[in-house]
């Protein structure tokens, strides 16, 4: 191998390095991690027990995908709300009204929503 020759061009460093970026800030926020993990935790969030969500194993299919929430919900504050008494917005919903009844706590409604809007 001639020293003298990059491994990659600069073209190939100008799409690799935000793909890196963006992949290490997704994947390294701890408030969006805490929100993973509440949201995929079968006694906590349980979301995977009717939605389909990316890297979510054995998902139901009861609710709509969980992906690109900014589509459905104008912010994310609404999102919350939604998740928080979904009863509130329809009263038939079968979805357990996870802050009214004290599943989780605000914070957490906070890291979950931060989490799914995330999502892609």
């Amino acid at each position: 191998m001639n020293k003298s020759q990059p491994l990659l061009g600069f073209g190939q460093y100008a799409v690799l390095v935000p793909l890196l970026i963006t992949a290490c800030a997704a994947n390294t926020d701890p408030i969006r991690q805490q929100g993973k993990q509440l949201a995929f935790d079968r006694d906590k969030g349980n979301c995977l027990a009717c939605h389909a969500i990316e890297d979510g194993e054995s998902p139901g299919n009861i609710g709509p995908q969980l992906s690109d929430l900014s589509a459905r919900f104008k912010t994310p504050q609404q999102l919350k709300q939604q998740i928080r008494d979904a009863s509130v917005f329809n009263p038939e919903t079968s979805m357990p009204p996870y802050g009214r009844n004290k599943i989780l706590t605000d914070e957490e409604l906070d890291h979950v929503v931060d989490y799914l809007w995330s999502l892609e």
